[in-house]
């Protein structure tokens, strides 16, 4: 059975003046994953993310929420929809049970129970009736996200989620994010400029420049295809000679590197060794994404 996408964004187009800034967008999220929402400076992801949220209108195309379409089911779509940019908005002497509630009353059909399940699914049971001032930044995250959840949406969209995390902050988040959308079958998508944050946090990418997306995959395809072998080799000039004869070859610290292909490992390196060449190691490198990352979009940095 195949699952419905939460997001579903097809051919999406914005204009603005003359411009198309956003040029024939598409993706979908699906249930209980992580989806990383990555792109350089001027990319059109944030435009892209208040299309989503109903912010900005599409010149044309479809995004629907948990089958909604926004144009024409808006309400209906937003209710299955929740949504952080950056720090969340609480009352700091308040405790997080009474922030809660006061959000619960803009909308009647959440009532005691439900908060007290975004309670238990945020992990915030011993600290609930605490005031929000005394809470790490963290905690207040996690406040913020049982906040965005109480209407109990299909689809969370989380803007820069780690943002002011130390390290030990930044790991607990990402163990928090990853339960979260297994556990209760959630669609996640994670926008942040952490781009070794968002390889050890999602299962998917997509990666957008110049107001298009160029690449959506699994995080394990993606780096899987540019795998790479360092050759710790003697003479190196030799070996050189030798293997770019059947690849493209690079020098590093190491030795030199090759593209990885299981079958062609093992014939290149006895073509080396029947050459008079020694090696003494092949090592299989995985690259960071932040490495594909800069090569698809040109060498542009995640905004």
């Amino acid at each position: 059975m195949t699952l419905q996408p939460a997001l579903t964004v097809r051919n999406l187009y914005k204009r603005m003046g003359r411009k198309d800034i956003i040029k024939g967008v598409s993706f979908d999220v699906f249930p209980g994953e992580v989806f990383g929402f990555l792109g350089p400076n001027g990319a059109g992801k944030t435009t892209t993310i208040r299309m989503i949220v109903g912010l900005i209108k599409p010149t044309s195309g479809d995004i629907f929420i948990a089958g909604h379409n926004i144009r024409t089911q808006f309400t209906k779509a937003m209710q299955q929809l929740g949504c952080i940019v950056e720090n969340p908005e609480l009352y700091d002497y308040l405790s997080g049970r009474e922030n809660l509630e006061y959000f619960a009353r803009m909308d009647r059909s959440i009532d005691k129970k439900r908060i007290e399940e975004v309670t238990k699914l945020v992990k915030l049971e011993s600290r609930i009736h605490d005031r929000v001032k005394t809470y790490s930044l963290g905690m207040r995250q996690r406040l913020g996200i049982a906040q965005a959840l109480l209407s109990g949406p299909k689809l969370l969209i989380l803007d820069e989620p780690t943002n002011g995390l130390d390290p030990a902050g930044i790991h607990e988040m990402r163990e928090f994010i990853r339960s979260l959308a297994k556990e209760s079958q959630l669609s996640v998508l994670v926008s942040s400029h952490l781009l070794s944050e968002i390889q050890l946090l999602c299962d998917r990418v997509a990666i957008m420049t110049n107001g298009e997306v160029i690449k959506t995959d699994r995080v394990s395809s993606l780096l899987t295809t540019k795998e790479k072998v360092i050759w710790n080799v003697s003479p190196i000039s030799k070996a050189r000679e030798i293997l770019q004869k059947e690849t493209d070859v690079t020098e590093h610290l190491e030795g030199l590197i090759t593209p990885y292909s299981e079958e062609n490992v093992s014939l290149w390196n006895k073509k080396l060794v029947n050459k008079g060449v020694q090696v003494n190691e092949i090592k299989k490198m995985k690259p960071a994404l932040e490495d594909l990352f800069l090569e698809l979009t040109g060498g542009k940095k995640s905004d």
